[in-house]
């Protein structure tokens, strides 16, 4: 790996352990082994390597949890009934939710931040735009290209309930919804039961 590629993993590491307002430039010249002027260099300031290094974890965060792909590549076959594959989604979101912890608490941060943070805020607006279409593809199935609009607003009630479950998992697992809640929850809005 080179500078750039070093500066970006180390400012990642520093994100999940230090927190956003917390990492230095000098934190991150010291995980990725580099020097200070590097980060001029390659990403023109702290800022703008910290706003890189957020959008990349929270898209390898997103890769990590989404429904992997079937044997030898092939795509995942979802359950037919609608309530199974929304529990088996949250299953799979749930089930990541304690390894997710440092991911989510950083996003938390993110957000206390963007009334101040202009740059940021429009540094993750199209990356979170993308997101909603990324988790309807990888928890659902759904096609963004194929099925745009399905995959938007199933990708905002996602993200919606994705915040929601995890902030509840971060201040109390043990009360925290599971996948089954969740979809019981879903039938009784659905039917009115």
């Amino acid at each position: 790996m080179g500078h750039k590629e070093d500066l970006l993993e180390g400012a990642k590491r520093c994100l999940l352990e230090k927190g956003y307002g917390r990492t230095t430039a000098r934190d991150i010249v010291a995980a990725s082994g580099t020097n200070l002027a590097s980060i001029g260099y390659h990403y023109g300031s702290k800022d703008a390597l910290l706003q890189q290094a957020f959008l990349a974890v929270t898209e390898e965060w997103g890769e990590r949890v989404s429904l992997p792909d079937g044997e030898e590549g092939g795509a995942v076959t979802l359950p037919a009934d609608p309530y199974e594959r929304f529990r088996a989604t949250w299953a799979q979101l749930i089930g990541a939710a304690e390894a997710s912890r440092p991911v989510w608490k950083l996003q938390t941060e993110v957000v206390t931040r963007l009334d101040d943070d202009e740059k940021l805020r429009e540094a993750i607006k199209e990356p979170q735009r993308e997101g909603r279409l990324g988790i309807a593809e990888g928890m659902l199935g759904i096609d963004p290209e194929a099925e745009p609009e399905k995959a938007r607003v199933a990708g905002l009630l996602l993200q919606a309930l994705a915040t929601g479950v995890m902030i509840q998992w971060m201040v109390d697992p043990e009360t925290a919804p599971s996948a089954d809640d969740l979809t019981e929850g879903l039938k009784v809005l659905m039917e009115g039961q």
